[in-house]
């Protein structure tokens, strides 16, 4: 009997034995290799960090080395499986940061969920690294543990399930913009999801120029002065669904535009994408099984659709951002990344895509386009050099 996607990864996995490992940079075959590398040589280096904190990015690995962090309690679609658990999915976007941006990536996984913890973890250890990219920490912890590191530490902090996603979501909605020939200032756009991606990506597009767009969560609509949202939440409800709506997921929809999914499989009805404008773009993003099948999404009416998965035109993949983002990132030295840099990467994603190619069923390069990572580091290095984040010009 054939195996499964799962079954054989499982096979693999045990074959592997890992994803990654350390390889040496350089020879030490002889007692001067040894010497260079080592005792008594490399007292040199160290006593000139000493004398100067920045030599660590010169004479270290340290200006190419990501540290990928969790604490296992948002793993993929499998929720708080703890950190152990959690290590495939690190060592995994650590392979992904080597293969698709060139970028050394270690997988550290936090036997914690107090966040004044794994704030004091992360800080206490980011010496060793050039880039900070957190992973799969839930909401609504997520949010304070990125904020109180950006603010502690002077190397990039970025959440990859807030950040990555909202650019690539971004860099989808641009092309397909071009498809509908709508206004990105114009749309009106309902999300689903009022987690860590959803409002990020909420933000995000903000920033580029959304003026009219609702978020709901199981609940229904998120309105301002809603006693039983969380913080983050009532934050969002003070600059979005300006209408002050109520109801349901299948009230916001009716006359928008754009629909993103961030939630849970089967919530969306042909009904209620039939009760979007014309020309409507959906992105039904939970995996394994979308907000809203795609089959029944253009049954509906949607002109362009997207998912998360590979086995379904226009692949919604945060592989397209996080490695050349952190690769422009590290290159310039930048002490964080900031808005400007995520919404030149969205742009740059998107630029990908040649008009002449540009079609309902491909909005966005593929993963294995040799060029993005490369064309993503470009326009985040220009960026972080206009906003002042660069460090080296």
């Amino acid at each position: 009997m054939k195996m499964n996607i799962r079954e054989q990864s499982l096979e693999k996995h045990y074959e592997w034995n890992g994803k990654i490992e350390v390889v040496s940079r350089v020879p030490i075959t002889n007692s001067e290799e040894l010497s260079l590398a080592y005792t008594p040589g490399v007292a040199e280096p160290c006593l000139e960090i000493q004398k100067d904190y920045d030599k660590s990015f010169q004479l270290t690995r340290r200006n190419n080395l990501v540290a990928v962090i969790t604490d296992g309690t948002a793993v993929l679609g499998l929720g708080d499986i703890g950190p152990e658990a959690g290590m495939p999915v690190m060592e995994g976007k650590c392979a992904l940061f080597k293969e698709f941006g060139d970028v050394d990536a270690f997988p550290l996984c936090v036997r914690s969920k107090d966040v004044d913890e794994i704030v004091k973890t992360i800080y206490l250890i980011s010496g060793s690294f050039g880039g900070i990219n957190l992973e799969d920490i839930s909401a609504p912890r997520c949010f304070e543990i990125e904020r109180r590191l950006k603010e502690i530490c002077d190397i990039p902090v970025f959440h990859d399930d807030q950040h990555g996603t909202a650019v690539i979501v971004a860099a989808a909605m641009l092309n397909a913009l071009k498809i509908v020939k709508k206004d990105i200032k114009d749309i009106k756009v309902v999300m689903n999801g009022a987690g860590s991606a959803g409002i990020a990506i909420a933000k995000h597009i903000m920033n580029m120029g959304v003026q009219h767009i609702t978020l709901c969560d199981s609940r229904g609509i998120i309105c301002e002065g809603d006693s039983r949202l969380n913080s983050e939440k009532a934050e969002m409800a003070k600059i979005t669904n300006r209408e002050h709506l109520t109801g349901t997921l299948a009230d916001a929809m009716k006359n928008t535009d754009v629909f993103i999914g961030v939630s849970a499989p089967n919530v969306v009805t042909e009904d209620m994408v039939k009760s979007m404008n014309e020309n409507a773009i959906v992105f039904a993003m939970s995996n394994p099984t979308p907000e809203i099948m795609p089959d029944l999404a253009k049954n509906a009416g949607a002109r362009v659709i997207g998912t998360g998965r590979s086995d379904f035109p226009n692949q919604i993949n945060n592989v397209l951002a996080f490695p050349g983002i952190f690769r422009g990132a590290l290159d310039c030295r930048a002490k964080e990344i900031n808005e400007d840099m995520k919404v030149a990467a969205s742009y740059a994603i998107a630029s990908l895509v040649d008009e002449s190619e540009l079609c309902e069923d491909y909005i966005l390069p593929k993963a294995f386009d040799k060029r993005v990572g490369k064309t993503v580091a470009e326009a985040v290095i220009a960026a972080a050099r206009k906003s002042g984040a660069a460090r080296i010009m």
